[in-house]
């Protein structure tokens, strides 16, 4: 494929603006492995690059910090012609042009190989945000969790990373509990899984208490800022919180009383820069015994390239619930 269509963000007039552009690999960004690839993920971090210019380090930029597709050329050792690849975050779609293209290069070290167990299509359906998912309840259990402990919350649920930790505790055996300012997925979360459904400013702290009454063993937080303090201040003795995102901020107030007195834990959880050796073994719980087991339409919703542009700024906008991608195998079939 010497020419191929891909979302381009450029400054003008000191503004980010999108359009879908015919590209040659002779533009792609540096990186041993030129990748055709099939699908790309939505997240928030995308809107954020496409809609308001922030985390791209240059532009003009290809965004998309996820991919899956089929190796094309290779000058690396590690991959060959064929191989089915994936790839999240590291400066995918911030450094170097990322996912949202047709084809793509990108470094063999950032590339993981497709486990057996996943199609491309659910590698995306997962993305970073089931890596992130999978990541933050890994890091749970490695700290001691088990499903007979107690209540596990997910704040945000109606979003990905969300929508998936609630499917996945859930498939775990363990009872899930769901936070969401959309009280009209109140169904949709039960359906994958939640046993209870609350609105987000139940758990929003507005008078800075340290301590509450107990309710959650553990929880797991893409939110930040006072959905955070709350969580901290509501912890069973010995619970948890895995952070993993920032959508209400990054400020958070609180006192060493939760961590003193009930001897709970702050988790942070990274899933950018995760090491590529760790990194495996998480895909490998996702083709496995953290594979959702409500990878359908319930929680994904499958778009163009030419649609993108409007998705991203719903997500912005808080309109898009569960998971987007972008499917490019259709059109480059056609």
């Amino acid at each position: 494929m010497s020419d191929f269509d891909a979302l381009v963000v450029e400054k003008v007039n000191g503004d980010p603006e999108m359009s879908i552009k015919t590209l040659t690999t002779d533009q792609l960004t540096a990186g041993d492995v030129l990748i055709k690839v099939h699908y790309s993920s939505v997240n928030y971090k995308d809107a954020l690059i496409a809609v308001k210019g922030q985390f791209a380090e240059k532009f003009p930029m290809v965004p998309g910090i996820d991919l899956a597709g089929e190796v094309v050329e290779s000058v690396s050792e590690k991959f060959k012609p064929g191989d089915q690849v994936l790839a999240t975050s590291y400066y995918i779609g911030i450094r170097n042009f990322g996912g949202f293209s047709e084809m793509a290069r990108i470094p063999s070290k950032w590339l993981v190989p497709l486990p057996e167990g996943l199609t491309l299509r659910e590698a995306m359906t997962l993305g970073t945000a089931g890596f992130t998912a999978a990541l933050s309840i890994d890091k749970l259990e490695q700290n001691g969790l088990k499903p007979e402990d107690g209540k596990v919350l997910v704040a945000g649920a109606s979003g990905g990373v969300g929508s998936l930790s609630v499917n996945m505790l859930d498939d775990l055996g363990y009872h899930v509990e769901a936070s969401t300012g959309h009280t009209e997925e109140a169904q949709y979360l039960k359906s994958i899984g939640a046993r209870r459904v609350i609105h987000r400013e139940e758990i929003f702290d507005e008078d800075q208490k340290s301590i509450r009454k107990r309710q959650w063993i553990a929880a797991i937080d893409p939110i930040g800022g006072k959905t955070t303090q709350y969580i901290l201040s509501s912890l069973d003795y010995g619970g948890y919180v895995a952070t993993c995102g920032l959508v209400g901020g990054v400020d958070v107030q609180t006192t060493v009383l939760p961590f003193i007195s009930r001897s709970i834990q702050w988790i942070g959880v990274d899933s950018v820069k995760y090491p590529m050796e760790g990194r495996k073994k998480i895909w490998d719980r996702l083709a496995t015994d953290l594979k959702p087991s409500k990878l359908t339409d319930d929680i994904v919703n499958e778009i163009t390239l030419n649609e993108l542009p409007d998705t991203l700024k719903q997500i912005l906008e808080g309109q898009i619930r569960g998971r987007v991608i972008v499917n490019f195998k259709d059109a480059q079939n056609d």
